[in-house]
């Protein structure tokens, strides 16, 4: 399709006719085209690259909030988002603003080839708009799309490569087994590797293996009390310490020391976030974070506001929280990739959990909203239609 010129430099309607998710990826494109146009770019002094399966996106807000606090320029680019598109690019404490998109956008474009702009995929094109955003930072923490060694971020040569837990996702793309999971995953490592908490020892033998190969240097993350005790006061999930033992390490491993009292008023949006007395709202969509909700809520029973994409495990999880959930409300989602209703409901009779269709917030009820950014995008749109109070600014205000 042959885009006007005029729609092309419109931020808001190129990337609206480029779709969210692929069947297939073009490996090489990514490759191709930074290596066409990296020359215009002012790149930041420190990358760090984060890989994984689950706590990417808190591990490296933990490190980019801690970095911002010590007065640095910093970015922190993650994704996907829940409500807007600015909050895949954060910079300097805020997220990016409509009018910087827009200006990043229409100098990008124009170093583009009309072609290469519109073949570029979704994530391929905003990962570049957001390095042109984040020039001269001192410092990017830039977090991996759906993979490791193939993915859009990995162009970029990192100072340091983490690798929180890595497990079962994106079968599609990344494979069956664990061990070609953590091997696409940890191929992306530049100079040094840190590895991050694993369930599976096999993960680390493949970080070794390929550290060796590679050249670079390999470390193991080291659980630290500090972090404990400040994920317990932030009323985050016990879960929530490994990720922050893992930010602590790599700020280390750059020169710092921990300062406690930067991380007072961290905000992890959607990240087991009590939004209101009776609501917390998790953007987690996999058996693991199941695991970590399910210890979080140990002592309490909860509605389960929930959906899924097709290609999670979402049984899985879905019998890992069991125990805690007095029934499922199903919320629906407009995406092509969610699971066919039968199949949902099939999966519920078999675990015998009692379900229905998610209408209201009864305020008599403790809701957990689960299954992944776009069940917790549709409830958040609910509550802002239904004129709800909701606080979006803290994880722990009512408790």
């Amino acid at each position: 399709m042959i885009v006007s010129l005029e729609k092309m430099t419109n931020f808001e309607y190129f990337l609206n006719q480029k779709p969210l998710f692929y069947q297939e990826i073009d490996y090489d494109r990514m490759p191709r085209v930074w290596q066409m146009i990296k020359h215009y770019f002012r790149l930041p002094n420190v990358i760090v690259h984060i890989v994984g399966t689950n706590g990417k996106g808190s591990t490296g807000r933990f490190m980019a909030h801690f970095l911002h606090k010590k007065r640095y320029r910093v970015g922190h680019y993650s994704s996907p988002h829940i409500l807007r598109f600015n909050e895949r690019i954060w910079v300097d404490g805020h997220d990016v603003e409509d009018a910087q998109l827009q200006k990043a956008h229409e100098s990008l474009v124009k170093i583009l080839s009309p072609e290469d702009a519109q073949s570029l995929s979704y994530f391929e094109y905003t990962t570049l708009l957001g390095m042109w955003i984040f020039s001269g930072c001192d410092y990017l923490i830039m977090e991996a799309g759906l993979g490791g060694e193939y993915d859009a971020t990995a162009v970029f040569e990192s100072r340091l490569t983490l690798a929180t837990t890595i497990g079962h996702d994106h079968h599609d793309f990344l494979g069956d087994t664990i061990e070609q999971i953590a091997q696409t995953k940890l191929k992306a490592t530049h100079n040094c590797l840190l590895l991050g908490r694993q369930n599976d020892p096999m993960v680390e033998e493949i970080a070794q293996k390929i550290t060796r190969e590679k050249g670079t240097i390999f470390c193991r993350y080291h659980p630290q009390q500090e972090a404990v005790e400040i994920v317990k006061k932030l009323s985050l999930p016990e879960v929530f310490s490994d990720n922050f033992s893992l930010a602590l390490c790599a700020l280390e491993m750059l020169g710092f020391e921990s300062e406690p009292k930067h991380f007072d008023d961290l905000k992890l949006v959607g990240r087991a976030q009590q939004i209101a007395e009776n609501i917390t709202i998790d953007v987690g969509h996999n058996p693991l974070a199941a695991q970590a909700l399910l210890k979080h809520f140990q002592d309490q029973s909860v509605t389960l506001i929930f959906n899924s994409y097709d290609d999670k495990a979402f049984a899985k999880s879905l019998e890992i929280l069991k125990p805690i959930v007095d029934r499922v409300e199903i919320i629906a989602v407009e995406s092509e990739r969610i699971t066919q209703r039968e199949r949902l409901e099939s999966v519920l009779k078999s675990l015998d959990i009692p379900y229905g269709d998610f209408e209201k917030v009864d305020p008599s009820h403790n809701y957990l909203v689960f299954g992944s950014f776009r069940v917790v995008e549709a409830f958040l749109r609910y509550m802002e239609g239904a004129k709800v109070t909701i606080c979006y600014n803290s994880n722990s205000n009512f408790s």
